[in-house]
């Protein structure tokens, strides 16, 4: 298997109606799957969080489906 990403519960209700830099969250969500998808040996907290281009992104990392989830992006307060 290859590793992935993946919206959960849907790309639409995780980003869709964010004013988020989308293209930003996308290419940070790349990066995890390289960066902790291929070093990941299942230990660690079970989420992670990230400050994306002022976002906070919400993902977990699922090495037996070789998947990185990433379950909510927040937007900043204006």
């Amino acid at each position: 298997m290859t590793w992935s990403r993946e919206y959960l519960p849907s790309e639409e209700r995780v980003i869709g109606g964010a004013p988020a830099d989308v293209a930003a969250v996308e290419h940070r969500a790349a990066e995890l799957v390289y960066l902790d998808g291929a070093g990941d040996e299942g230990g660690g907290e079970p989420m992670r969080h990230l400050d994306v281009a002022g976002c906070f992104m919400t993902y977990y990392v699922v090495p037996r489906l070789e998947l990185v989830a990433i379950c909510q992006v927040t937007p900043p307060v204006a």
